[in-house]
């Protein structure tokens, strides 16, 4: 399979998004963060760095879970409102 190059849309959402949890992870511990979530803290690493822009759905859930972010919270925290009016 090959994979489309990353947009600078998301890449500016993956580096939102990589905001987003490193925020509501506080003081916690990326490791315990990342084994609580079942991901490698490699992964979350890469996530909360942006170095992944287009990560998996099942990932995000887990971390957010973890930390205690909804779905919704996480999409609008990452897509402002003017991309989703643009999106319609």
């Amino acid at each position: 399979m090959v994979r489309l190059p990353i947009t600078p849309d998301e890449l500016e959402r993956g580096q939102r998004l990589g905001a987003l949890l490193r925020h509501a992870r506080g003081e916690r511990s990326m490791l315990d963060v990342a084994l609580e979530a079942g991901v490698s803290p490699e992964t979350l690493r890469k996530i909360e760095t942006g170095r992944v822009a287009t990560p998996s759905f099942q990932s995000i859930a887990a971390i957010g879970r973890v930390l205690g972010l909804s779905l919704d919270d996480v999409w609008a925290e990452i897509n402002p409102p003017q991309a989703v009016l643009l999106a319609r």
